[in-house]
């Protein structure tokens, strides 16, 4: 078979891989659990040679063996981490993407990737309160979400000081909480750049009061160029108090970045779209459609109040990049940490487009539902100890009278009889279990079953 083309033989492989993608699509993998790797390797054998396996031994390999040695994410009972859920439309277009071969990272080859990009972006941008000239890119994750807004952030507060003719500080750093994601502190790492710590109050919230003591006690010569908010904490789903975030924010001229990669998605649902009030005055916003929107991996929207302030902090340089570098025309590799990007937002915009914006909204709306009434099965057993009253998705609770161990075990159990997938967390120093739900597939009658099991 020849490495391009179209022939015969391509149009049987073809047919082959597709009909294993419909065959997944309509069915759910059972969860198992994790083979090792040598077990694997042993079971695969060696793949990458000098002559290749073929099309039907290659994914005999991949269906036999890698496929069930990996847990689909989209599982009902899949409730660990932040869950995936991408929508049967969003999955379809997928498809279409990669062998599209247009790239989505500048708009001389790639204009109407982006412009459905862009479409999807307002959404999430109008949602949120944000101007009309808000925009962004999409991108891997929260990770790199995160990273390229703080690299947007210190930038335009070192052109500020610039201009004002200031020299640069001792030291540059942003504020957050101990709730704030993990990737906030890598990005301070990657940066090398310092974090100082606000303190959360008795709802586990940042507030502004804190963010204000935090910027007043910072170390001399040190500038705070950021803030960052979250909304919707990756282990219990707090959103923090965003307009007392803002207002101390715009009283001390700091750039606000609000990171709602799993829980800013529930600005669909009205139910809940008071708890996200002053996000509107943030200067940038992540959200990740493939957590709570339905979209398949990778898929992180980063939104900027003034993109202007991302380009220039983003935009390369180079003797074959300078023709492509065009105010007048919207080039998202301009607007994160990236240059040669997939248009990861597209399957996004499909979904949406094919359904319309209510679906969405009943969809998380659904999620919702069935996360209060597990709070409810929760509050009634009385071997069982609620944690905090779940704002977004998340349901985080102790069984009582049990250690690390005692979780952990319940947890391998309940994964090699193919339950469910769940993982321990810690809350308070202690060990604890909690539940993402962002699947509307996934029931009030899995949370029962897997309830009762302890």
């Amino acid at each position: 078979m020849k490495l391009h083309g179209f022939d015969s033989e391509h149009e049987e492989m073809f047919q082959s891989v597709f009909d294993h993608v419909r065959a997944r699509m309509s069915t759910q993998p059972p969860l198992n659990p994790a083979t090792s790797a040598i077990e694997l390797s042993e079971a695969v054998g060696p793949t990458i040679t000098p002559g290749g396996l073929g099309v039907d031994e290659a994914l005999r390999i991949y269906t036999d063996h890698l496929a069930p040695a990996s847990i689909a994410c989209d599982h009902p009972r899949y409730l660990a981490f932040v869950p995936h859920a991408p929508s049967t439309a969003a999955n379809a277009f997928d498809m279409v993407v990669g062998p599209s071969a247009q790239c989505g990272s500048t708009w001389l080859d790639g204009a109407g990737m982006i412009h459905a990009e862009n479409e999807a972006m307002r959404w999430i941008a109008d949602l949120a309160g944000l101007p009309s000239g808000a925009n962004g890119c999409f991108v891997t994750g929260g990770t790199m979400a995160n990273l390229s807004a703080l690299v947007t952030a210190r930038d335009t507060a070192r052109r500020i000081r610039e201009a004002e003719g200031r020299p640069p500080p001792t030291r540059w750093a942003m504020v957050c909480a101990a709730s704030t994601h993990s990737s906030v502190a890598s990005a301070a790492q990657v940066m090398d750049v310092d974090i100082l710590p606000a303190d959360l109050d008795h709802e586990l919230r940042l507030t502004g009061p804190a963010v204000s003591e935090a910027i007043n006690r910072r170390p001399g010569g040190t500038e705070v160029f950021a803030v960052v908010a979250t909304a919707g904490t990756t282990n219990i789903g707090v959103v923090d108090a965003l307009d007392s975030i803002a207002e101390a924010c715009c009283v001390t001229g700091t750039w606000l970045h609000v990171d709602g990669a799993y829980g800013g998605a529930g600005l669909v649902a009205p139910s809940i779209r008071h708890r996200y009030t002053g996000i509107e005055r943030c200067d940038s916003l992540v959200v990740d459609p493939h957590k709570w929107l339905f979209s398949p991996f990778d898929c992180a929207a980063l939104v900027y109040r003034d993109p202007a302030q991302a380009r220039a902090a983003h935009t390369q340089h180079a003797g074959y990049l300078e023709p492509i570098i065009d105010e007048t025309v919207y080039n998202p590799c301009d607007h994160a940490h990236v240059l040669t990007r997939r248009a990861r937002g597209v399957p996004f915009w499909f979904s949406l487009a094919v359904h319309g914006t209510d679906a969405y909204r009943d969809a998380v709306e659904q999620t919702l539902t069935v996360t209060r009434t597990a709070r409810n099965l929760v509050v009634a057993a009385d071997h069982l100890e609620l944690l905090v009253e779940p704002e977004l998705s998340v349901l985080a609770f102790r069984r009582r009278g049990w250690k690390f161990d005692d979780y952990q075990a319940w947890c391998e159990r309940l994964l090699l009889d193919g339950t469910a997938l769940l993982t321990t967390t810690t809350f308070d120093g202690e060990p604890a279990m909690r539940f993402c739900i962002v699947n509307p597939r996934t029931t009030v009658d899995d949370l029962e079953a897997i309830i009762a099991t302890l």
